[in-house]
């Protein structure tokens, strides 16, 4: 099991990384606001500057209330969620790769707000004039691990519920 932690770490070490080397190229290549489009109608490239959380949630909070919030509490995350990834190393692999991928957003997310201040987005997809909130690979790790976590639970109750019918008591 510790090989598994090892592989874990290594994997949050090359997300952080890679979202950090995409975060960069987009700021050493596009001036803030600007916007490519990769597919279009679908997927542009936007460097979008987001001092607020997820989808900008309380983006235009006072900074005496988003600095706490935002820089704090997620250092308090992460060290609860390399307590959960330890003590999930011997379960079932999906739950500390849920974990890893949400420690490795929430840090990649955190090294933007303690060095600018504001997160770096530039993945933006539209339909039309309806736009999905512009993310980054961190998000990405994080809703891919909400994800995993959903099938997660939904796996251990078919589990369950099979071994109850199985299993009366």
């Amino acid at each position: 099991m510790k090989n598994r932690v090892v592989r874990l770490c290594l994997m949050m070490l090359g997300l952080i990384i890679l979202d950090q080397i995409t975060k960069s190229l987009v700021k050493a290549n596009f001036e803030w606001g600007e916007s490519v489009a990769i597919i279009k109608g679908f997927f542009n490239l936007t460097y979008v500057r987001n001092p607020g959380a997820a989808f900008g949630f309380l983006a235009e909070a006072h900074t005496s209330i988003r600095r706490p919030l935002f820089l704090f509490l997620p250092v308090v995350a992460c060290f609860w969620l390399a307590w959960l990834i330890w003590t999930s190393r011997n379960k079932p692999l999906i739950l500390p790769v849920s974990y890893s991928l949400i420690l490795s957003g929430a840090i990649g997310n955190l090294i933007d707000r303690f060095s600018h201040g504001y997160v770096v987005d530039f993945l933006d997809f539209h339909i039309g004039n309806n736009h999905f909130p512009a993310f980054n690979v961190a998000d990405s790790c994080i809703s891919v691990a909400a994800g995993l976590l959903v099938l997660d639970f939904l796996l251990t109750m078919k589990k369950n519920r099979s071994h109850n019918v199985s299993n009366p008591t």
